[in-house]
């Protein structure tokens, strides 16, 4: 039985991932300014909406026209559910408690998500050596983390960094679902997911936030949302359907392990934001979970430290 190699990338996928990365790992930047006045939901619904605004005019622009297939839409439903309701509306809420900087760090764990998920649930990619030992160090990660708070009386610090991981559990759910949608540009499915999401999103909010009683924002916050929209929604799924086509999904999710370190940046630079030790010894944990996920990088500097055999 054959079985599955991991895609490589190139030059362009590593380029596109690491712009993905910024993009990403500035939402939990603009998100964290923006929940400061927005509640979790209705900021949920500004990103999914502005963006879904942006992509359909860009739709148009371009001459190219969304599908009428039903089942393609449903499928748009469920990719809006598991790559943009659900995770967004626990991240923002989980970042109503804790920093971006953890935030971004917790959603790090994506890739553990999926490699448990893809034994479970694909064909041919079950668990290896190399697998294993990356859960283990990546859960052990998320473990160190969340540190002493595993200890203490479920509080809203602990649901909030849970809430986090949770959403990198959806985000890996989606990875996969999305992998399943075969010969659609990435654009339009960008655009359906994102249209989808917005449709859902209204009465939600409609119901538990009641937007009519919430205070016009200021302009900052007015600008963190059109960024967060527009660059870490638009522009970003744009990236991410082009590389989950050319380099699938188990590569693309590697993008979670580099996010933290824009958010980090932003957040401490700007927001003024500290971190533990022991959460940069969690992202530790997880970046060589990572890489023993990935098996590549352990063949590799076996190979450049050992001498070659004769």
């Amino acid at each position: 039985m054959q079985q599955n190699q991991p895609r490589t990338m190139g030059i362009l996928e590593w380029l596109l991932l690491i712009l993905l990365s910024i993009l990403w790992g500035g939402s939990f930047f603009f998100s964290k300014v923006a929940v400061a006045e927005l509640p979790p939901l209705t900021l949920v619904l500004c990103r999914v909406s502005i963006s879904a605004i942006a992509l359909n005019l860009y739709v148009v622009f371009t001459g190219q026209r969304m599908p009428f297939s039903g089942k393609t839409w449903v499928g748009f439903i469920v990719l809006g559910m598991l790559n943009n309701l659900i995770p967004f509306s626990l991240i923002f809420w989980g970042q109503t408690q804790i920093p971006s900087g953890l935030a971004s760090i917790l959603n790090a764990s994506t890739p553990v998500w999926a490699v448990l998920l893809a034994h479970f649930f694909t064909k041919g990619e079950h668990l290896t050596a190399n697998r294993t030992a990356g859960v283990l160090l990546g859960l052990s990660g998320v473990i160190i983390m969340l540190g002493p708070d595993l200890l203490q009386t479920l509080g809203l610090n602990l649901l909030a960094q849970l809430a986090v991981v949770g959403a990198g559990v959806s985000y890996a759910f989606g990875g996969f679902f999305g992998e399943r949608i075969k010969g659609i540009p990435p654009l339009i499915t960008a655009t359906g997911q994102v249209t989808c999401s917005s449709i859902l999103m209204v009465p939600i909010v409609l119901l538990i936030d009641k937007p009519w009683q919430i205070s016009l924002p200021g302009l900052t916050t007015l600008g963190a949302v059109l960024a967060l929209a527009l660059l870490s929604t638009a522009v970003a799924y744009l990236i991410y359907f082009r590389l989950l086509t050319s380099s699938g999904a188990t590569n693309l999710m590697l993008v979670t392990l580099l996010i933290p370190v824009s958010a980090l940046l932003l957040g401490i630079i700007i927001l003024g934001e500290r971190l533990d030790p022991r959460h940069f010894l969690g992202m530790g944990f997880i970046g060589l979970g990572l890489a023993a996920i990935d098996g590549r990088l352990f063949p590799l500097l076996r190979k450049k430290l050992l001498p070659a055999s004769h």
